[in-house]
């Protein structure tokens, strides 16, 4: 009513929404309304509602009504009236407003202030008053820049402040950041060992935390340093007693991390049972402790972090299919230093800041050093096997080694060459354990002594370059077996390979 009362407020329809079993009391506000305002026209939308405090049904009628709705926003212009019905109906007009759905503005009336009137003054002034709310943001410069500083902040966060230029990997971090803030559902990182999950997952953590998302701890836990109930009892606790040394009762990395984020690098390491009780974890916030039979609760939000394949690792029977299904909702892969030549100059600067704030050294670069290096750096030849580990050790052992605070061309120099002999050395390993692990699986590749690993993968190696086994030991033993009458390389190689459960047929 108040509404059609307003002297500077000419409402010429008004479609009024009301519930079913109200029609006496909308039939009697029409009547009203034509009295106060003859010149509006009034139409009533009955809706059925069994509960108006419902937010799922009382949007869902009104959302109806928006759709079958024949708006017409070139020739009329709408308002929301926001001040009736329910919290939870004016929530929905709301967000429907804001959504577009209703394309209008909206208005909000309140009713004249009583206090020092009387009651003349009071009754001459029961329309109130109204205001005109415009929900278009756009319209509205500072509160645009607040958010876009916000979003700049949330990826200088996740960035670590360095100014990435590589667009793909921007483009990766904006999803990260959307993503972030808009769940708790787990996240998965995958990608090269050094590409910078741990340090990611860290900024990721800090965000949350800055955003009041999350309130515990960060907790990390590599997945490779621990096995079997070792695994077990640092994952999920133990009680007292509850096996040979157990001294006293242990909490456990998972309750440890309740109410804040979880980091399990490397979570293909785990074995399949902690995967087992993991799964029960995220699911259902809940496991149960080594030695005990009462079930321990802890929320918290999970990132893993692989740089193996686990669809392959499910494919092997290393890894549960359902563990998997559960943490690769939201799944990320970082990319290595290789594939981001183009970010390989910021975060020289960035390591060099890092390299001053740990040491209280300050450590510059010549012109004619940093282009030396960056150059060696985005050439395609240079692999960066560790990717950013590399980065941070070349720049660490520079800063080291700088005179006077300046790294200089002399000692990029040097760093170049010693950054290619690791990496020649690195080649020869993966090499060799390429070519073991053609003819062994990897449990007894691991348990093979240094000695062994680069002895067998040499023999290996020229057994394959050979016509026969008897060729083959001829090579091998071209020395030795000067000093024997009667030669019999041949046994010599097949006793050597059976020491491995080897047979020369299984090398070809």
């Amino acid at each position: 009513m108040a509404i059609c009362q307003q002297d500077d407020l000419i409402v010429d329809r008004f479609e009024l929404i009301a519930e079913r079993r109200y029609s006496k009391l909308a039939d009697q506000v029409v009547q009203d309304i034509e009295t106060v305002s003859p010149e509006t026209s009034v139409r009533v939308h009955p809706i059925a509602l069994k509960d108006p405090w419902d937010l799922e049904e009382v949007y869902a009628g009104l959302h109806q009504f928006s759709r079958d709705y024949a708006f017409d926003t070139d020739a009329e212009d709408y308002l929301v009236h926001i001040t009736t019905g329910t919290h939870v109906a004016q929530i929905c007009l709301f967000l429907l407003t804001e959504s577009r759905h209703l394309p209008g503005r909206l208005i909000q009336t309140s009713p004249p202030p009583a206090r020092g009137r009387s009651k003349q003054q009071e009754a001459a002034s029961v329309q109130g008053t109204f205001q005109i709310i415009d929900l278009d943001l756009s319209r509205y410069d500072e509160l645009a820049k607040r958010f876009g500083q916000e979003q700049d902040e949330a990826r200088s966060i996740l960035k670590h402040g360095i100014e990435t230029k590589d667009p793909s990997f921007n483009a990766l971090i904006d999803r990260i950041e959307r993503v972030t803030l808009a769940t708790k559902a787990p996240i998965l990182m995958s990608g090269p060992t050094g590409a910078g999950k741990t340090q990611l997952a860290k900024l990721v953590y800090e965000l949350k935390h800055s955003r009041r998302q999350v309130s515990g701890p960060f907790v990390e836990v590599n997945c490779a340093t621990i096995r079997g109930e070792q695994a077990m009892s640092a994952l999920f606790g133990h009680t007292k007693g509850a096996f040979t040394g157990a001294s006293s009762a242990r909490a456990g990395l998972l309750k440890s991390a309740d109410g804040g984020m979880l980091f399990l690098d490397e979570i293909g390491e785990l074995g399949l049972d902690e995967q087992a009780m993991m799964l029960r974890a995220i699911e259902e916030k809940e496991f149960t402790p080594v030695g005990s039979d009462q079930s321990i609760h802890s929320d918290f939000q999970l990132i893993a972090g692989t740089n193996r394949d686990l669809i392959a690792e499910v494919c092997a029977g290393r890894f549960r299919e359902d563990l998997l299904a559960r943490i690769n909702l939201w799944s990320f892969r970082l990319p290595g230093l290789h594939e981001r030549r183009a970010d390989i100059d910021p975060n020289l600067d960035y390591e060099l800041q890092q390299f001053t704030r740990d040491s209280g050294q300050k450590v510059t670069i010549s012109k004619e050093a940093r282009k030396a290096f960056v150059d060696f750096a985005m050439d395609p030849a240079t692999p960066w096997n560790a990717n950013f580990r590399d980065l941070n050790a070349a720049v660490t052992r520079m800063g080291t080694l700088a005179e006077g605070g300046r790294i200089t061309i002399e000692l990029v120099t040097e760093e170049i060459a010693r950054l290619r002999s690791s990496w020649q050395v690195a080649d020869a390993h993966r090499e060799d354990t390429s070519i073991l692990t053609s003819c062994l699986d990897e449990t007894q590749v691991s348990k093979l002594d240094r000695f062994d690993r680069v002895q067998l993968a040499d023999v290996i190696r020229v057994c394959r370059e050979s016509r026969s086994l008897s060729h083959a030991g001829r090579t091998l033993f071209a020395e030795s077996r000067k000093a024997k009458a009667k030669p019999n390389d041949a046994d010599r190689l097949r006793k050597y390979l059976q020491r491995f459960g080897l047979s020369w047929n299984e090398l070809l």
